[in-house]
This record gives structure tokens, sequence and C-alpha cells, in this order.
């Protein structure tokens, strides 16, 4: 609801439906047991994306408005789907002692003040603020994801490029408020994809 919701246009959905299955069903993501789910949010403003454990993942319309290609949206959604597959989002959970918060929300999810304190603690998921080394390893799992499922990972560079240029306006992106943004993020993806083909990126991958 803070993102307006899911966006109304049914192609669009089908969009990120098909990518995001796509990556998962045809890489190591796929072997992590979670079942995926990906989600178009309505908002037109906020440029975000976001994972919450178990595989759950959100893009905002206003993000893939920016995106140019099927392979920028690959790897927007293979970095959240690194974050679950590395239980980012669950491991911080842990620490800030909310995890029996959620389980007792969802127990008694059909109670209106259990319900509120459920959505309080989603609220919580999707403000988190991965630390670099989260962001690090998000990035080089959705390297790994895009390429296996046959796309071409140097779009995550232009990802990056693409939400750097957006952070010199008015408004810099949401997604810098959870996802740091560090110096050296470009080089380390280069330094993942030259890892996954160290003899250089094959012909034939989704761009």
């Amino acid at each position: 609801a803070q993102f307006g919701g899911l966006h109304p246009e049914q192609r669009w959905q089908n969009l990120i439906d098909d990518i995001g299955f796509r990556i998962v069903e045809n890489s190591d993501a796929g072997k992590a047991g979670w079942r995926f789910d990906f989600h178009l949010l309505r908002d037109p403003n906020t440029v975000n994306a976001f994972a919450l454990p178990g595989g759950q993942v959100f893009i905002t319309y206003a993000l893939l408005e920016h995106l140019q290609t099927g392979g920028q949206i690959a790897a927007v959604l293979a970095h959240e789907i690194g974050h679950v597959v590395a239980r980012h989002g669950a491991q911080h959970l842990a620490k800030e002692q909310l995890t029996q918060g959620l389980i007792g929300a969802i127990l008694v999810a059909s109670d209106d003040a259990h319900m509120t304190q459920l959505a309080a603690v989603v609220g919580k998921l999707v403000n988190l603020k991965y630390s670099r080394e989260d962001e690090i390893q998000a990035d080089e799992l959705g390297v790994r994801f895009m390429s296996q499922a046959g796309y071409d990972p140097r779009a995550m560079v232009e990802v990056m490029d693409i939400l750097g240029s957006l952070s010199s306006g008015p408004r810099p992106p949401e997604f810098f408020s959870t996802h740091p943004n560090p110096e050296n993020r470009i080089q380390r993806i280069q330094e993942a994809i030259r890892k996954q083909f160290p003899e250089g990126v094959p012909r034939g991958l989704v761009p």
C-alpha cells in the first residue's frame, strides 16, 4: 500500500513474471527451496526494488520505466533474488529480534491489532539497509543467476549507471536508501563477470 498497490497493467506484470521466473527456473536460485513471486508496484515516483525473506520480490514502476532492456530488468530482479538466497533480510531480522514478532503476527493475522503488528514488521523489512558486504554478495549472486538464465550480466553495470544518473537529480532513488552504493560497486560487478566468464562474455546472451 505504501507504493500504491500493484500496477494495474497486466502486460507489465507479465513481463516481470516472465523474466523473474526465467531466472529462478534456469539458475542455481531455483535450488534454494524458496517459492518466489514477483510484484510490480504502481508507484510512479519512488525508484526502488526490494525483497522480503522467503522469495517475495518487488519493483516499482518508477524504476521499471527507466530500464531499457530485458537484461536490465533481469539484473534488478537477479540482484534481489540474490538477497533472498543469501538470506540477508532474515539475518537482519534475527539481529533485531523481530523474528518472533513476525511469526506471532502471522499466526494470528486475522486480528486487526496483529495485522497492524505484521504491517509494522513488513515495513521494517522493506526499509532494511543492507551492509556493503550484503550488497556485494547480492551483486555477485545476481551476476551468476542472470548469466545462467541467458542474460548478459553487463546489463547490471548499465543499471548502476542509470541509478547513478538519477542520483544527481533533485530526488535520489529510494533504492540507495536500502542499498548502499559504494564507489567500487561497478568494479566489483565487473570482477564478478570476469569470474563467471574468464574467457569473456559469450555472444548470444540477452542484452
